[in-house]
């Protein structure tokens, strides 16, 4: 096996992860706050069905200051709100965003990078 297939294998088992973990969050907490009538309007524009979960993920795992620039900029209206968000989830809903959100965006350029990289020829 070439060091390629392995690494690839590895950063396709991490998107895998990251997509049960996106079925999860998803069943958990964003089913919850769509039902909420205070949170449903605040979960971002949702361009496909799914779209709002990483929405809320993305509000909930990256710094305030980082959501407090996006809700303060023109694409607003795009972005879930951290603030209504943060009155209504637990510690578990955002340690699990946190996570989910994460390993979701390294796994995925992981992958891209190793696909660019064996385009290039420079992993073999």
């Amino acid at each position: 096996m070439s060091m390629l297939s392995v690494l690839f294998g590895i950063a396709s088992g991490f998107v895998l992860l990251a997509l049960f973990l996106y079925e999860v969050f998803g069943q958990i907490t964003v089913r919850k706050l769509r039902k909420n009538p205070n949170t449903k309007d605040s979960l971002g524009t949702e361009f496909a069905s799914g779209w709002d979960i990483i929405n809320v993920a993305q509000a909930l795992a990256i710094p305030k200051t980082w959501a407090q620039k996006l809700r303060n900029s023109l694409l607003s209206v795009l972005y879930a709100d951290v603030d209504s968000l943060y009155k209504y989830t637990s510690k578990f809903d955002r340690v699990l965003a946190f996570i989910l959100y994460w390993l979701l965006i390294s796994s995925v350029a992981t992958a891209l990078l190793l696909i660019l990289l064996d385009a290039m020829g420079i992993i073999d």
